[in-house]
């Protein structure tokens, strides 16, 4: 990803986050949900982090934050709750980047790195698209972190996803050898743990996650691949 893609994804967190809530107030919305990342509160440490974790300080994930911050001052002002959903990885059949670990993992161009420990909060994209209709059915104005049951290590996540391919499994290489390969930013993104839950989100709204961890999530998307040949 160049600089010039992270500056587009910026504005259309920042700018268009401006342009919907200004769209809602004009046409009397009584609800509106705001969709963002976990990676906003991550701690450096891997630690669990939960809603109430402070956002961190990176330049990556700050217009995240900045979309969070406009909506839910926006909606007090104008009228309408304002509902934040911070998603985990999402991953689907249709998603470009799940069909590159596919392509990776098939060509053993996706290594484990280091240890592979870091933990990923993962969600399938169609439990994503559940979450949002149960808050648009109940809005209500607040933060929740939307995810799957099973935090997984991300050796465990390309693991399984090279055996339901029927590929040979991932290299593993260390950490200063993948970031002379692929960079700071791609050996950041696969060791850096975004170790959160549900529970909050399933207390407040009518939703579990159909596929409650990756391996189901994995099987559903790898079997509607062969079906669509």
């Amino acid at each position: 990803t160049s600089p010039r893609d992270w500056a587009e994804n910026d504005r259309i967190r920042r700018d268009g986050t401006a342009a919907l809530t200004e769209c809602a107030a004009r046409i009397g919305a009584r609800a509106y949900v705001q969709q963002s990342v976990v990676w906003v509160a991550r701690p450096p440490d891997g630690a669990f982090f939960d809603e109430d974790s402070p956002t961190i300080a990176d330049p990556l994930m700050q217009s995240a934050g900045d979309g969070e911050q406009i909506s839910q001052l926006v909606g007090p002002e104008r009228g309408f709750t304002v509902s934040v959903l911070r998603c985990g990885m999402f991953y689907g059949a249709n998603a470009v980047h799940t069909q590159m670990f596919r392509d990776g993992l098939r060509k053993r161009r996706i290594p484990v790195i280091g240890r592979g420990d870091a933990i990923w909060a993962c969600l399938h994209l169609d439990d994503a698209a559940a979450a949002f209709v149960s808050v648009i059915e109940r809005p209500q104005s607040g933060l929740w972190h939307v995810v799957d049951d099973e935090p997984v290590p991300v050796r465990d996540f390309f693991t399984t996803f090279a055996e339901l391919l029927g590929a040979r499994p991932p290299h593993r290489v260390p950490v200063w050898l993948a970031r002379l390969l692929a960079g700071r930013q791609a050996v950041e993104f696969l060791t850096m743990s975004t170790h959160t839950s549900n529970s909050r989100f399933c207390r407040d709204f009518p939703w579990q996650p159909r596929y409650h961890s990756f391996r189901e999530g994995l099987r559903q998307v790898v079997d509607e691949w062969r079906t669509s040949k």
